[in-house]
């Protein structure tokens, strides 16, 4: 990767990640809710019966609502789990599952380990994100998981990233190893960006 595009990407995710640190409490709940109603209406839009998900950190938009709710109206739900040698196993959410600290200190849950392919199957991908740009390129934390999983799919199914509103940006440093998304879904809206992924 380029420096200056390595650079971009440095300084882009510290400013992002203060950014969502100085956001208060009642902010973070008013974006959970939101997150949870928009991403309510897309499974609804798109007839989900399995995708995947994942579980939000205290300091990005919530998702564990969401995966509760979904979970209750009968959708199968695939949680990642992060591995060392930089792929994702997966896990079906269930009711009151268990979380534990995963690898990098983020909530995975805890329950039957599937393997990387395990999510090949699912109608939708949701994801997380530090930013996504207009054109569709995500910007992610520079761990590659996300990344790699996408590329990785014979057949990826549409696929959204959840950020805060302030967090759709005009323009994202990429590379050739970065993956486009579908669209965003943001606490107030969800935006198709592009039509197809490949």
């Amino acid at each position: 990767m380029p420096n200056s595009v390595h650079d971009e990407k440095r300084a882009l995710r510290a400013d992002l990640r203060e950014r969502r640190q100085l956001l208060s409490e009642s902010a973070r709940d008013a974006a959970a809710t939101g997150i949870r109603e928009q991403l309510d209406a897309l499974v609804d839009r798109l007839g989900v019966t399995s995708m995947s998900c994942y579980l939000s950190t205290t300091t990005e938009p919530g998702t564990h609502e969401f995966v509760e709710l979904a979970v209750a109206r009968g959708i199968r739900v695939l949680l990642p789990i992060t591995r060392a040698d930089g792929l994702l196993d997966w896990a079906v959410a269930t009711p009151d599952g268990d979380i534990a600290e995963g690898l990098f200190g983020l909530p995975e849950p805890v329950g039957e380990v599937l393997g990387p392919i395990a999510v090949n199957d699912v109608d939708v991908l949701v994801i997380p994100a530090a930013a996504v740009g207009r054109d569709g390129m995500r910007l992610g934390w520079g761990r590659g998981y996300f990344d790699k999983t996408l590329g990785s799919m014979e057949k990826c199914p549409p696929v959204y990233a959840v950020v805060f509103d302030s967090e759709v940006l005009d323009d994202i440093p990429s590379d050739e190893r970065d993956e486009p998304v579908t669209g965003v879904v943001t606490p107030t809206r969800t935006l198709t960006l592009s039509p197809s992924r490949r």
